[in-house]
């Protein structure tokens, strides 16, 4: 047995969550995560909901926050802080415009005015069809004695059942294609290439739903010859659901198990 970790989660009200955490591991460290989260009354769909504030602190003092505010109709803003102890390790502003056919975010990760270091990410896309989208990525980073940028290019098609994702960029390629056969079998496959490290990877997952027995099944096989699957089974009339999970890597001979009981 590798480990066990607890999760309680209590909402305190139609704004405020909080989440305890707590993980006992006999391969790594044990420890203690709380988390809050604070949604505003602005609502613009089933996963936006403006102002949100979310913040998670382990039992060593280290935090994780963040913060996500709606500017205007199509400008949204966030901000991510992140400390070790008692030590800034990251900070990072975004903002992202959303047009009637396009998407803009523009990314500072790290400013530092007087070390004169930053990391500057833009990223566009443009619809050009009801179902192509095209765009690209150019990431910028300076810091003292060293400078540089790399161009990605992006394309995304969507069918009815189906999507395909493609990004060339000067490091590699990557592809992705998902197709939805039907209301109870899904899959999807993933193709990269990294050529500074001269390696390809290849991955193919798929999902199949038994709404009657109340089971959703999901799989996975790549090509670091690792295989492996989740079983999730719900228990009504109860709040309950049980999980069990699995995961076998033939070529480092490492094999993984667990469950899970959630409540809710």
């Amino acid at each position: 047995m590798e480990g066990v970790k607890l999760i309680v989660t209590k909402t305190l009200s139609s704004h405020f969550q909080v989440t305890h955490t707590v993980h006992m591991s006999t391969l790594g460290p044990s420890g203690y995560r709380f988390n809050a989260t604070f949604v505003g009354d602005r609502q613009l769909g089933p996963t936006e909901v403006f102002p949100t504030l979310l913040g998670d602190m382990d039992s060593a003092g280290s935090l994780n926050a963040q913060a996500l505010h709606l500017l205007g109709e199509r400008l949204r803003a966030k901000a991510v802080f992140q400390t070790h102890q008692a030590k800034f390790v990251t900070w990072q502003f975004d903002g992202e415009y959303r047009g009637d056919d396009c998407t803009a975010t523009l990314t500072l990760g790290n400013p530092d005015l007087l070390g004169g270091s930053v990391i500057v990410v833009a990223h566009f896309l443009q619809s050009v069809t009801a179902r192509l989208v095209l765009g690209g990525e150019l990431v910028y980073h300076r810091r003292p004695g060293e400078e540089g940028a790399i161009l990605t290019l992006a394309g995304k098609y969507t069918a009815p059942n189906w999507v395909s994702t493609l990004n060339l960029g000067y490091g590699g390629a990557h592809a992705s294609y998902y197709h939805r056969a039907n209301e109870q079998v899904q899959v999807g496959v993933e193709l990269e290439a990294n050529t500074r490290l001269q390696e390809t990877t290849f991955a193919f997952g798929y999902q199949l739903n038994l709404p009657r027995a109340n089971v959703v099944f999901r799989g996975l096989l790549d090509s670091n010859w690792s295989v492996g699957g989740v079983l999730e089974k719900k228990l009504p009339p109860l709040p309950v659901t049980l999980a069990l999970g699995a995961f076998l890597n033939h070529w480092r001979n490492r094999f993984h198990c667990g469950f899970s009981v959630t409540v809710g």
